[in-house]
Order: C-alpha cells, then structure tokens, then sequence
C-alpha cells in the first residue's frame, strides 16, 4: 500500500516539494552516545557522508544576548547598576534597527530581578529584556509576575543527559518536557526551548520528533514557540558533508525543513571548546536561523560563548552594512570591563583587545607609517575608535615614536608632536640605550608611558594625558 507524502509549495525556491519522511520518537532503550564521534579517551572524531544541504540564509538575522545569563555563571556576577549600564551599551550598539534584539536574564536573586525591573523601565523596544528560569511552576509564576513575555526553558536533548543525567526514557523526557511548557503556555507565558547538548543529540531519533510537537502546541495555543540549538559542548562543525550531530548546517535544515521550525523562531547558542564558536554561529545564519546567541567578549561557561563583538563584524561582512550598529560602544564597553568592573579582556582578542592592531615588526611598522591601509584590517580608528599603534623598537626612528605618542594619546591638529620635538628625542635616547645593552624585545606601552612621564618632568613639559 502506497504511503501519502504530503506535498507542500516551498516558499524560497517556489517550487513543489514532497515531505518523504515523517518522523517519530524512537524510544531506544539503551542510550546512543554516539561513541564512534566521541570516544571519551580519545579526541573526538568528524565524520563524512557528504550529504549536502543548501544555503537558506533568512531575510533578517539578528543578535541576542546571553551576557546576564550564561556570562555570569563563570565569573562573579554584575552588580545590579553594572547590568544596567550594559544594558544601555547593548540598546545603542544595537542601533535603530535592534540588531541585538533580546537580552536574557537570571530571576533568581533580588539583585538580578532588580536589575530586570530596571531594564524594563528603560522602555527600550531592543533588546527585549527575558528570562531564563528552571522548569518549575513556581518559576514561571515568577515570570508572570515580573511581566515578562518570554522565558527560555532548559531541555536537554542528547542521551548523555536524558539517561545519564535525568534517569529517563526518551519518551519519559519528552512527556515531561511537553507538559512543563504546556505549563508556560497555560501562564500566557511563550516558551524559548533551550535544546542542550544538540551536537550529541539523536536527530532525528529525538530532536526532530520533539519539535513536531513543540510545534503542534504552538498552534493549539497560538503562542510562539521558540527553539535554541544549544551547542554546549563546542562539538558542532561547519564542514560541508560532515555527519549530523555535529554538522551544523545539518541540524538548522533538520529543525526547519523536517520539524518546520521558522526561521525567525530558531536560534544558534555555541560553544568555543574546538575553537569555533564563531565560524558556527555564522553557518547557523547561512542555513537557515535568524538569531544567534552570544555574550560580550564571550565571557562564558567553560571556554566561553561565542563573542557579541565578533559577531557584529559577522553581519557585516554578509549584509554589506552594519544596519545603524554603533561599533565604536565596544570599544567603550571594553573599556568599561577594564576600569569599572575590574576584568581585562587578553590583549590579543579580536577587536577589543590591547593589541589587536598594534603592529610589532620592524617590516610592517615601516609599511605602517607609509600607508596604515597596508597593515591594519579596516579604519579601525573611524570604526572602533581604536587608531593603529606601532609598537616602538630599535628600527622605530624618531618618526615611529612620535606616531607612537600621537596615536596612544589621540593627539590632534595642534597637539600633535613632531619628531623632532626634544620629547621625542629623549624618548628615542632611552630606547636607544635599551637596545645597545642587549634588549631583542620590542618595548610595551608601559614602559613607553613611564619614560615619557618621566622626559616631560626632565624637560619641564605638562604631563600627556590621554584624549
């Protein structure tokens, strides 16, 4: 007897397409852990079927925030005017547009739940203040009684977690899952279902089947069901051919095409355990989410979240425009974290840290000073606010230790120092001697700042302070 497949019009490419596979929970009784991918005591393996799925990135992709959420459980928390001040930094570096469009937060602590309240009185549309919370409905009362709109739920969805951790069945996991946000969904409450440790998970076996039924009670309740592809373990790869679990293009088109996820109700959470945090969250916009889950400067569990700051640079690259996005608040924000709350990100991070576009080598410094465009990824002084530094060694001359002082201090027009100042020159005999004692190493910014203090006081000259 011949099976019906449903035939459906695809909204993208317009054209027929036949819905072959109609998937359903398969309740395994011993867990799959997949131990050919992961054998615990060896690294874990990428494996190739090279089934390929097609590029479906969705008309709008967005930003949300996890910097009040899974930001603070590896570090010590914010203060309640800490949280509020980034708040406002992620509303303006969120632009006009609300690029970053939500910001997630803890409830259970009258310092975080005074903090949401606070957020909430700014009145900003973006980011859209919600919550985080356990599955109890003590919790979703919480919720409901802070006024929130949305909560993100934890349902983990890999064996690993269902057997090992839970002490469940499949089927048991997912009947306890579906009632408890049937919970959410009877408080008017809409539901962000957080699918942990997706990268080990049964695709098809469990994830697909359970979101088919997400998806059903979103229709019964006419409230919108949202899905967070949690990559919590960092396994996820981007590789085109690779296996599900861990292709990441694999699962975006399992939960959109087979379990009929929209976009715009699907989002990425990844990890940076293998390095890839970046390059994942990126593929999951390609293939078909709209939003991607980050934290500042991917202050995170483990190895961290992937980077707000990086991906604002991600959209773009692949929008052509940065969509009224101010990128000049990262620099603020990181400086904010050095001075207020204490944290210095490593001086070698991507747009934010202290020498991601200082340029050491004698060669470069020299092609540098003759065109910065030689040597320096964008404008990132009219971009980030962060002019180019050359760092000053034995090969800088005069010229290269007054571009030094005129670039850290952020000296204009008139203020601006030309080398042949006797600054300079003192500065220039200090380093001089350095090297003719036998110094091979370039000389840091504190060093250049305590020598240029102390030639200013030699030479009667006023302090430089920064600009």
């Amino acid at each position: 007897m011949a099976t019906n497949y449903r035939v459906r019009m695809d909204e993208k490419t317009n054209l027929l397409g036949l819905e072959e596979h109609i998937y359903h929970l398969v309740d395994v009784k011993e867990p799959n852990v997949f131990r050919n991918l992961f054998p615990y005591e060896e690294v874990p393996k990428i494996a190739f079927n090279d089934r390929i799925v097609p590029h479906n990135m969705p008309k709008e992709i967005w930003i949300t925030d996890t910097t009040f959420r899974d930001g603070q459980q590896s570090r010590t928390p914010y203060t309640t005017e800490q949280i509020v001040t980034m708040y406002d930094y992620l509303h303006k570096l969120g632009g006009p547009k609300g690029i970053i469009r939500q910001s997630e937060f803890f409830l259970y602590s009258k310092k975080d739940r005074d903090a949401v309240y606070k957020c909430m009185e700014r009145g900003y549309q973006f980011p859209e203040v919600t919550s985080w919370i356990r599955a109890t409905q003590k919790d979703f009362e919480l919720v409901k009684d802070i006024g929130l709109k949305e909560t993100g739920i934890l349902v983990s969805c890999s064996d690993y977690h269902i057997f090992y951790k839970l002490k469940m069945s499949r089927k048991e996991c997912m009947d306890h899952y579906l009632d408890i946000v049937r919970q959410c969904l009877d408080q008017g409450i809409s539901p962000r279902c957080h699918l942990e440790d997706i990268t080990r998970s049964d695709i098809y076996g469990f994830v697909i089947p359970f979101c088919l039924e997400l998806m059903k009670l979103q229709e019964e309740y006419q409230i919108p069901v949202k899905i967070r592809a949690c990559d919590t373990m960092g396994y996820g790869v981007n590789f085109s051919g690779a296996v599900i679990p861990r292709s990441v293009q694999g699962i975006i088109y399992g939960l959109t095409t087979h379990a009929g996820v929209p976009s715009e109700q699907l989002e990425w959470h990844g990890h940076n355990d293998f390095y890839k945090a970046v390059t994942n969250s990126t593929t999951a916009w390609l293939y078909g989410a709209c939003g991607v889950n980050c934290s500042l400067f991917g202050i995170g569990e483990r190895t961290g979240n992937t980077p707000l700051e990086a991906m604002v640079f991600e959209y773009a690259q692949l929008k052509g425009t940065l969509d009224g996005m101010e990128p000049t608040v990262i620099t603020e924000l990181a400086e904010y974290y050095e001075k207020e709350i204490g944290y210095r990100v490593p001086s070698r991070t991507p747009f934010v840290g202290k020498n991601f576009n200082v340029t050491r080598a004698g060669i470069h410094a020299d092609g540098l000073l003759k065109n910065e465009e030689i040597y320096n990824i964008f404008d990132t002084e009219k971009i980030l606010n962060r002019p180019v530094l050359v760092a000053v060694s034995n090969t800088s001359g005069l010229a290269g230790i007054a571009h030094w002082m005129n670039t850290y201090y952020r000296l204009k027009d008139e203020e601006r120092i030309d080398k042949n100042a006797p600054l300079v020159a003192k500065v220039k005999e200090w380093v001089d001697a350095e090297y003719e004692s036998g110094r091979v190493t370039v000389i840091t910014d504190d060093e250049l700042v305590a020598q240029i203090d102390k030639a200013c006081e030699d030479l009667g000259l006023n302090k430089i302070e920064k600009q």
